[in-house]
């Protein structure tokens, strides 16, 4: 399960507009960050597929996996409430704006993170 530099570019790039977003190699790949909340991640598979992961939320599940290029996140043999993944290769600059902004819209539901004394 290496970590793809392309995914991670191209996840960067969507992002790089936003301000507050910080980045963590977690899971086997790259995970996206804004204000310390997950918002989305970038891995390629052990199967050799690279894929997005989306944290949407579970108020927006439903509505993300009603797109035929999305499944639920399964990791081990739990699955994830309010992530999906979606093949990169279904994921043109266009859709991955989208599937942002769905995460976006959860990450901005969410209270602030408590702050950590160093």
């Amino acid at each position: 399960m290496p970590f793809d530099p392309e995914l991670g570019d191209r996840m960067r790039a969507a992002l790089g507009a936003h301000a507050g977003i910080s980045e963590k190699r977690m899971m086997g790949g790259l995970c996206f960050f804004l204000n310390d909340h997950m918002l989305c991640g970038a891995r390629r598979h052990q199967d050799g597929v690279g894929r997005f992961m989306f944290r949407v939320g579970k108020a927006q599940e439903d509505a993300a996996l009603s797109d035929p290029g999305a499944a639920p996140v399964v990791h081990g043999t739990r699955r994830l409430g309010g992530f999906v993944t979606v093949e990169a290769e279904q994921c043109d600059p266009d859709a991955l704006q989208g599937w942002l902004s769905m995460c976006l819209v959860h990450a901005a539901s969410l209270p602030p993170k408590p702050r950590k004394d160093p």
